[in-house]
This record gives C-alpha cells, structure tokens and sequence, in this order.
C-alpha cells in the first residue's frame, strides 16, 4: 500500500518486501521494538521497522501534521493486511479510477489548478474501476481510449466539511482510439491538454504532485526503458 499524506509518499510493507540497501536510502532507520516513535524522527526519509497494526494507525494519525522536512514514511508490518485496514478505519474511503492515455509514444497530461495531473474521477454507484477510467477520461478530455493494463493503486487523504477522506484511485495505461474531440473539461478547471514525448513528461511534472509522478514512474518502468 502506498499512500500520500500531504503529498508526501507513506509506504506499508511486509518484511519480505523491505528493501534490501536500507542504510543507502533512509535518514533515519527506526526499531519500533526498541525505540518509542517520536515526531522527532520525521525528517528526510524514514524507516520505521517491527510496527504494528495499532502503532502504523497511530503513525498515519500523526503524519497528518508532519513537519515539512518529513520527505517519505516506509513501515514494516509482520501483519501488512491488518495494518491497512487499521488505517483505513480511521477515514471514509472513496473510490476513484483514472489512467495514462498513450498515442505514438506521447502521453496524455492534463494542466488543472495550475499544475499537470492526469485524468481521474470518482466511481458512480455500481460502476467498476476499468469502466470508470474510461468514462472519465473521456468527460474530462474527450479522448476515446481503450485499457491496456493497470499500473497501480494509490492512495491518499483529505479533509471535506470535517471529514476525514482517503480516497483509492486505480490506474490504468490506455490506448488512444480517437482524440478528434479533445477538449479540457472547465466544469473541472481543467485548462489545457498536451500530448508530450516522456522527456517533456518529465519535465512538466516538476510542477505536479508526488502521486501523479510515483503513477508515471511505475508505467515507465513497465514499459522498460
């Protein structure tokens, strides 16, 4: 599970899948075991080993008001699944799809509220992931697009009128079927559409979120170059 508080990437493992250079990658590698978690331990990027699925709830309680220099969480849980739903308990999750379009090698980016996002949205009552992506793709851009394959799943939190949100967005990489009515949706502030070459990908998404750049590094790396 990975999930973005504040855009800041916080990641649940189990200890068969903690990385395996810890000390090459981490400011601060924490035993949960011997050490009590302290705020002060949030800065840079952290590695929280031996939590449980009260203490990694607890954590994501916190992280809710991190200091700015906090740059990413990863905990190691024996009991991962447990954790997940610890967490999960503590918010209303929603359900949401969204997706990479591709054509000729250029991939579709999105300029809303002054930064490049890709295109998402909710789940209507019903409505499956894949069926979703498409559909909002198409109401947001007006591309017709077909899914290829899943990239991921992320996962990140918000306030809306005093409700604490976590929102699970599916992603998927889709094939562009017909572009001739491409248009940015305004009803979603939504103010320009680019196809761009994967270096001016990168370029753009300087000016974007931590979620939107781990979705298109994980379809970089699917596509291996």
């Amino acid at each position: 599970m990975i999930l973005f508080l504040n855009d800041r990437p916080v990641q649940i493992l189990r200890p068969d899948e903690a990385p395996e250079s810890e000390n090459e990658h981490y400011d601060h590698i924490v035993d949960l075991r011997l050490t009590k978690f302290k705020a002060t331990n949030l800065t840079g990027h952290v590695l929280l080993i031996n939590a449980t699925a009260s203490l990694a709830a607890q954590i994501v309680d916190r992280l809710e008001k991190h200091p700015e220099d906090l740059l990413s969480v990863t905990m190691i849980c024996k009991n991962k699944k447990e954790a997940e739903e610890k967490i999960k308990s503590q918010y209303k999750v929603l359900k949401a799809a969204g997706g990479i379009v591709l054509k000729n090698n250029q991939w579709l980016l999105m300029f809303r509220r002054k930064k490049w996002d890709l295109p998402k949205g909710k789940l209507d009552p019903g409505e499956r992931s894949r069926k979703a992506a498409v559909r909002e793709i198409e109401e947001e851009t007006g591309v017709k697009a077909k899914i290829k394959s899943k990239i991921c799943t992320t996962w990140h939190t918000y306030t809306l009128q005093n409700n604490r949100i976590m929102k699970r967005t599916k992603w998927y990489v889709l094939e562009c079927q017909n572009d001739t009515a491409m248009k940015p949706q305004a009803e979603e502030d939504i103010e320009r559409l680019e196809w761009l070459a994967y270096a001016d990908v990168q370029k753009a998404l300087i000016n974007s979120f931590s979620s939107i750049r781990y979705v298109v590094e994980r379809l970089h790396r699917m596509q291996g170059s």
